[in-house]
């Protein structure tokens, strides 16, 4: 499973302890040290939430851990880390930060990917690290450093960053990911080594923007901007797989426009359509989260499903200041189809 509720837990002690979701979606109001969250992915073990980001930690590592018992308190917990592995930084040495990590669980441990790069180039790659437990307290708690999984060079006609991991109904991890450039892609990934599975080179495509007719130019060395897609995320619900994609653009302050669409497909490696049936390969996509006048460019999203009702966590800029932070809704499904909730001054836990 992936990003889901990983240890079970009495049903008594879920209705005592978990709020009771509505039919409407609900923001959760935050409090701690849930500012500056970029890329958020969230697990859950035991009765802590853990949450990974992008980029350095307040303590000087990469990758930085916040941890709540409530989703609403948060707090650093730390980071996977300490700096930039060296194979990197020799493999890429304009990296400065890891982004975009995504935490899923099989083959009995958690498998943490997470992208290298650079800001607007493809010359990029996606690493895995492993550990066996998400608590930084437990003697077990180490992370491993895996090495690559795949690259992307400048050649390509992908971008291998924002990775994220989904099981199929058998069971067979499956790696989505990309940006920009041709859009979405999937590869098969070997459950034993979480590294691709030997003797399948396809890269499947899934989704990407519809080419306007008369594009803006891409400076040198960029994607142009009418290619803006990325941050796929995939969960199984009700006999469909969903898949979560940001169109537009991030990391812009208050100008940011990203939103975060989604659609459906009956298997795993797609053809994904929206709700009015337009392929997602063709630029389709249902809007699920929008700004408002509070937070701007919602998106980066990942999901927890969980007995007690599904969330989805995601960063937005605040309005006033332009700095990211982390986000927080439950997921309400209705006819087949996810909705959610964008943070607010007034925003209900």
């Amino acid at each position: 499973m992936t990003k889901r509720c990983l240890i079970p837990i009495a049903f008594a002690f879920l209705m005592l302890c978990t709020p009771v979701f509505s039919e409407q979606p609900k923001a959760y109001i935050l409090s701690g040290d849930y500012p500056l969250a970029h890329d958020p992915s969230i697990a859950r073990e035991g009765n802590t939430y853990y949450v990974f980001t992008t980029g350095a930690s307040p303590d000087g590592g990469q990758l930085a851990v916040r941890c709540s018992t409530d989703l609403m308190a948060w707090k650093f917990c730390g980071h996977v880390f300490d700096q930039v592995p060296a194979w990197i930084r020799e493999a890429s040495p304009r990296t400065r930060d890891l982004w975009a990590p995504d935490i899923s669980y099989f083959q009995g441990k958690y498998h943490l990917y997470y992208a290298y790069s650079t800001f607007g180039g493809n010359a990029s790659g996606i690493a895995l690290a492993t550990n066996e437990t998400l608590d930084p307290t437990s003697p077990r708690y180490h992370w491993n450093d895996e090495g690559l999984v795949l690259k992307s060079v400048q050649s390509d006609n992908f971008n291998a960053i924002d990775p994220n991991i989904v099981l199929d109904d058998k069971g067979q991890p499956w790696l989505s990911f990309g940006s920009f450039w041709s859009g979405i892609k999937m590869c098969r990934i070997d459950p034993i080594t979480g590294k691709r599975l030997a003797g399948d080179a396809n890269l499947y495509a899934l989704a990407s923007r519809a080419e306007p007719a008369h594009p803006e130019p891409a400076k040198p060395g960029l994607p142009p901007d009418w290619g803006a897609i990325e941050a796929p995320f995939i969960v199984r619900h009700g006999g469909f797989y969903y898949l979560f994609v940001s169109f537009d653009l991030c990391c812009r302050g208050t100008h940011s426009t990203y939103r975060t669409m989604v659609g459906r497909s009956r298997r795993v490696a797609g053809p994904y359509v929206d709700a009015d049936g337009k392929p997602m390969l063709e630029g389709g996509g249902t809007q699920l989260l929008a700004a408002n006048s509070r937070w701007l460019g919602p998106g980066g999203e990942s999901l927890l499903q969980r007995r007690e009702g599904d969330l989805i966590v995601f960063h937005a800029y605040d309005a006033r200041t332009g700095k990211p932070a982390l986000q927080i809704s439950t997921l309400t499904w209705k006819n087949g189809w996810p909705h959610a909730a964008v943070g607010s001054e007034g925003a209900s836990k």
